[in-house]
Formats: C-alpha cells, sequence, structure tokens
C-alpha cells in the first residue's frame, strides 16, 4: 500500500493509496494546494473548513467546464461524423450519375459504330 504526505495550509496528512499511484495522488494534492494557497492569498486564514470548501468548490467547476467542453467536442465531432456521412452520399451519388452517363455514352458509341459498319458494307 502506497504512502503520500501532504501539506496543506500548514497542516500535514498522511493519505494511503494504491501502489503506484502516489505520484497521482502528489499532483491531484498539488491542485487542491494551489487552490488553497491562491484563496488564501485573497481572503486570508478563513478556517480549514471553508478553504477546503472554496477550493473543492473551484475543482468542481474546473471539473463542471471540462464536463461542457467535452460535450461541445462531442457534438461537434457527431456532426462531423453526419456531415462525412453526407459527403460519402453525395460521392455515392455522383459515381452513380457518372455511371449512368458513361453507360449512355458507351451505348452511343456502339450504335454509332454499328451505323458506321452498316454504312461501309
Amino acid at each position: 500500500m502506497g504512502q503520500v504526505t501532504i501539506t496543506l495550509n500548514g497542516r500535514t496528512y498522511k493519505l494511503e493509496c494504491d501502489d503506484g499511484e502516489e505520484s497521482h495522488l502528489q499532483m491531484l494534492s498539488g491542485q487542491m494546494v494551489k487552490h488553497v494557497e491562491s484563496l488564501t492569498g485573497k481572503f486570508g486564514q478563513a478556517g480549514d473548513d471553508r478553504l477546503l470548501l472554496m477550493a473543492g468548490l473551484l475543482v468542481a467547476d474546473e471539473l463542471w467546464e471540462t464536463r461542457k467542453q467535452i460535450d461541445e467536442l462531442n457534438a461537434k465531432l457527431a456532426q462531423i461524423h453526419n456531415d462525412h456521412a453526407t459527403a460519402d452520399e453525395l460521392v455515392e451519388s455522383a459515381q452513380e450519375e457518372l455511371a449512368g452517363m458513361i453507360d449512355a455514352a458507351a451505348e452511343r458509341i456502339q450504335a454509332l459504330s454499328a451505323r458506321l459498319v452498316q454504312s461501309g458494307s
């Protein structure tokens, strides 16, 4: 079992985590420390509970914004997929139309060739 020591607002906390997760937990706690220090700089010592609540709300806000951005990107991706499907349909339609035109031209060429053979005999 891994263990990480974190100092937050002058207090030291020992946290346990799965082996190999120590650096991830350090990174996450670093974000909380950053928020608490920023809040302490703005509001002074407002009490541990209040600072942690406000820091937690800042993290929740970041998560909210990130989810919103993910939703917007997923919507754009869905639109791109729809546009791609529409483009594929247009290409297929154009190919079918072109194939029809080529078939019609081939039939006309064959008819002309047949007339030329008949007129030459």
